[in-house]
């Protein structure tokens, strides 16, 4: 039976996350001090102790959930036996988490993917003013029935599926106005609930075009190296193992849907039965349960959950 390790997305961030994995471990701790070192200000410290709301901008919480997972890898490959490349199969992330599997799989250097990301989250922001844009979840709602609502909510404006996740649990994104509009006509198409998401910017529609070209840009300057694993597109529910190809895919990322629940599904069918989430939160473990219930889910981000890791790898 294979295994797949996933990477958390916004939402799992929270003040004093990965302090632990700092103090415990010398190699999560030169995870956090490349990271600051690379952004140039001391993010871990924000992370640590620092306000809840400034974390959670995108600028901030993208590098560093990032850095949690990567201290987490870093650290079961430097105190166990424990081999990303070897003990997995695949690897993917929920929108930033794709950057965290890459530097996980060798093809980003942890400085570049902690810069990028730091990019990543000052472009969404500019992409769109604060207020027009908006993102909704529909829960109890399957794909065909949020395109449908959303269809039906866009009346000339942007209102795309953002973040299809799970059975019952699809998120649209777009114009506030016409995201707004999605919520209202929820219940006629049989939604049992549609809520609105505390977020910046409309993520994953094409109002965040601008965005992707600042990335576009910017991957010209930075060297993708050899992936290690396959590494499970966003875009395409596919796996990937010619970083030639990645520049590309995380470009069509910023403005496309990321197609999670697909992308879980054929990894199950490519034989894992496995899943572990590498960092901040147990959302995608939680998410994983309701894609595949035949599906083994658990997650490691704390000292306590690094440790029982390596025992069971000893």
């Amino acid at each position: 039976m294979k295994t797949a390790i996933v990477f958390p997305g916004q939402g799992s961030q929270a003040v004093g996350m990965g302090r632990d994995l700092h103090d415990a471990f010398p190699a999560s701790r030169a995870v956090f001090e490349e990271v600051d070192d690379a952004l140039g200000e001391p993010l871990s410290r924000l992370m640590f102790e620092g306000d809840d709301d400034e974390l959670t901008l995108t600028r901030n919480a993208q590098p560093a959930l990032m850095a949690v997972s990567l201290a987490v890898i870093r650290t079961l490959e430097a105190e166990g036996r424990w081999r990303l490349g070897e003990k997995a199969a695949f690897v993917a992330g929920h929108s930033l988490g794709e950057y965290t599997a890459l530097a996980g799989a060798g093809c980003l250097a942890l400085g570049d993917a902690a810069r990028l990301l730091r990019l990543r989250g000052e472009a969404m922001q500019r992409a769109v003013p604060v207020g027009a844009g908006a993102m909704a979840a529909l829960l109890g709602a399957d794909l065909a029935q949020a395109e449908a609502i959303a269809g039906a909510a866009a009346g000339g404006e942007v209102c795309v599926i953002g973040n299809d996740n799970a059975p019952g649990q699809v998120v649209v994104s777009g114009a506030a106005s016409a995201v707004e509009r999605a919520v209202a006509l929820a219940p006629d198409h049989g939604v049992r609930r549609a809520v609105m998401l505390p977020v910046s910017a409309p993520f994953h529609s094409p109002l965040l075009a601008p965005a992707a070209e600042t990335m576009a840009a910017a991957f010209r300057e930075v060297e993708f190296m050899p992936l290690a694993v396959p590494v499970v597109a966003n875009v395409t529910a596919r796996p990937v193992t010619d970083a030639a190809e990645v520049p590309a895919l995380l470009v069509r990322q910023v403005t496309a849907m990321v197609r999670w629940r697909e992308s879980v599904l054929n990894m199950a069918e490519d034989g894992v039965g496995t899943l572990i989430e590498v960092g901040a939160g147990k959302v995608l473990s939680g998410l994983a349960r309701r894609i595949d219930r035949g599906l083994v889910a658990c997650s490691v981000g704390t000292v306590a959950e690094v440790e029982a890791l390596l025992e069971q790898a000893a």
